[in-house]
């Protein structure tokens, strides 16, 4: 299967979204600009990831508003919807449900080679050594775990510092989610601020 890598950006997301609402089972929406290689093969790069729930994860309505601002946002900035995450409120539970499978499954119409990726939530810890996600790529029709080999984090193990460093600040307290748009509009759900804080975070630690 092909190459996928996720920006600093969409990993820390990712992670303070789930240390934001640790007692919740959270979703959203990856973004990646996609490369076609000489071979054929398609390399994903996720730049970003959209927090969409941590209340209601499947109420219709709501993720439909959801996924076509996100694809609009998406589009303006030369991106794709790419791929879901989800995190589950319970320790050891790394099962995907159907409304799960639903939308990722839609995602997969538009993007051959889309993602779904699952926290792993006995691993998430304030002092992380690896990124707690298992990834699952759609291929041939059907979602299959990805190999480690083929997944890379920008930053490798710059990354996990500058989410320890996140995390030890409450810096997942400005991630706003579509839930917190929904509940107040004028709250950015682009996460304009907190792409920023990553940014500053980076530079810290580099």
């Amino acid at each position: 299967m092909a190459k996928v890598t996720f920006s600093t950006r969409a990993s820390c997301k990712i992670i303070l979204h789930a240390a934001k609402y640790p007692h919740c089972a959270i979703n959203g929406l990856l973004l990646a600009k996609q490369k076609n290689k000489a071979d054929n093969k398609s390399e994903l790069y996720i730049e970003d990831a959209i927090p969409l729930f941590h209340q209601c994860l499947h109420v219709s309505p709501m993720a439909e508003i959801a996924l076509t601002l996100v694809e609009q946002f998406a589009t303006q900035n030369g991106m794709i919807i790419a791929g879901y995450y989800l995190g589950n409120e319970l320790l050891n539970d790394m099962s995907t449900d159907k409304p799960a499978h639903k939308i990722a499954d839609k995602i997969s119409e538009n993007c051959n080679n889309a993602l779904m990726a699952v926290i792993d939530n006995s691993e998430f810890t304030h002092n992380m050594t690896s990124i707690p996600l298992r990834i699952s790529q759609h291929t041939d029709g059907k979602w299959k775990v990805k190999d480690k080999a083929d997944i890379g984090y920008e930053g490798d193990e710059l990354l996990t510092d500058v989410i320890n460093l996140l995390l030890n600040e409450g810096r997942y307290q400005s991630l706003i989610d579509f839930d917190n748009h929904l509940d107040n509009i004028s709250l950015d759900w682009h996460n304009n601020e907190l792409n920023r804080i990553i940014k500053k975070a980076v530079a810290a630690q580099s």
